[in-house]
Order: C-alpha cells, then structure tokens, then sequence
C-alpha cells in the first residue's frame, strides 16, 4: 500500500502540526487564561464528548450535511461550467448571474433560504449548495476554455465513441480543474455548513459551538474545532490527494 504522503512530505507536515501544538502550549502557560486552554485541557474535553456519544452525534449530522451539499454543488456547478465554457452564447448570457452569484453575502443567502422554506435541512443544504456553484462554475469554465482542440479533432479523426472521447481524452483535460474546484470547495462548505447550523438548526457541529459560545465554554469550542478540523485534513489527505495523483498522472 502506497503512503498517504510522500516520504519527505510527511516528516514536513507532521513537524508542522507538532509546531503548533508546541507554539499552543507556549502560549496558554504565558498566558495562564481560561480564554485559552492547553492542548491537553482540550484533548480532554474531546474524550468526555466522545464517551458520551455528543460528539460523534453531532459530528456525523454535519459531516453528512457537508456531503450532500459538496456533492450537489460540484454536480450543479461541473454542469453549468462545462456549458459556459464550451458555447460562448450561453457564457455571455450567464456571466452576470455568476457574478451576483459570487458577491452576494453567504448569511445573506442562508438568511433567505431559512425565511423562504423554513428552518429545515432542505434549506441549509440548498443555501451551502448555493453559495459553492458558482466557485466552481469559475473554476470548471476555465477548464473548458483551456480544452486541447487539436486532441478533440484527433479523437473525432479516428473516429472515437464519444465515451471513450469523454473519458479518455475530453475529462482528463478537465480534471486538475475539478480537482481545484473540490479542494476549494471542501474547505469553504464546511464552513458555510458551521453558519447555517449555527444560525437555523437544532444539532450539528455548529449549533454546539453556539451552546458553548453562551456559556463561554473555550474548551468545548476548540474540541469540536479540532476534530471537525482532524477530520477535513483526513479527508484531504486519505481521498482528494491520492485521487488527484491518481487522475492526473498522465500528465507525468
């Protein structure tokens, strides 16, 4: 089985985390303050929450709100992209709404989204969904407008299906802008996903932080931080890194 990260690569990360972790310590025993606890106060706070199941409930309700909503924005926002780069009509007709789209405020969105269908997971998924289309529609339109038009004549001159155009000649092309889009996009929807929970929802990660916010608990919002935090850079590492490596090592 191949290493998550190359052999140099990791040493370097995991210096970089224990770094932080030290630099934490430093400055919680400077400042000997409740506003900022030492690692160990909440590595501890994460155990308890762990032990008595809040943490994993709540952790797997925003974790599946972030995947429903990751994965309908990159389905929506490829599709739309794609168009936009290809016919330069429907780019021109669609540009300005993918400017509104990328100026309007995300509380904004979110706000909107509650009033008009009401405090419920239909309208939080919605309002992340929509505040992600259009980073990727930029994203994948660049990747359409950079297509190799001489490999698509060379495909269509052999007389390729168009599945295996699609697959091995048109996708490859796109998919270190896919890729861009994914990586960025998973670090903004959880994010958006802590706000709509926060504000409109009755679980989740987010409206922990909020409970804890009330009681100026600093321990329980730096736990629930942390592993939500643990758990993208999981995902980074264990699913987008090697599946980016793997799709674009015809480039290489």
């Amino acid at each position: 089985m191949k290493p998550l990260f190359p052999r140099g690569d990791g040493w370097v990360r995991l210096a970089s985390l224990l770094g932080f972790l030290a630099l934490w310590q430093f400055l919680a025993w400077l400042l000997q303050s409740t506003s900022l606890p030492a690692p160990a106060v909440v590595f501890g706070r994460v155990v308890d929450e762990t032990v008595s199941l809040a943490l994993p409930w709540h952790l797997a309700i925003t974790l599946a709100r972030v995947v429903v909503s990751f994965l309908l924005a990159m389905a929506i926002g490829t599709a739309i992209g794609i168009a936009m780069g290809r016919w330069r009509q429907l780019d021109l007709l669609l540009d300005g709404w993918l400017v509104l789209g990328l100026n309007i405020p995300a509380l904004v969105t979110i706000i909107l989204c509650y009033v008009w269908f009401g405090l419920n997971d239909a309208a939080a998924i919605f309002a992340v969904a929509v505040n992600k289309i259009p980073t990727v529609v930029v994203t994948v339109r660049e990747g359409a407008r950079a297509i190799d038009r001489n490999l698509m004549q060379v495909a269509h001159a052999y007389r390729l299906p168009r599945w295996r155009t699609l697959t091995r000649v048109y996708l490859p092309q796109l998919y270190p802008y896919l890729m861009a889009a994914a990586r960025s996009g998973l670090s903004l929807i959880w994010k958006i996903v802590l706000v709509v929970e926060l504000l409109g929802r009755s679980n989740g990660i987010g409206f922990q932080l909020n409970m804890f916010f009330q009681f100026f608990d600093i321990a329980g919002i730096l736990a629930y931080t942390l592993v939500f935090a643990a758990i993208v850079l999981i995902v980074e590492a264990a699913a987008l890194r090697p599946l980016e490596r793997r799709l674009t090592r015809w480039r290489g």
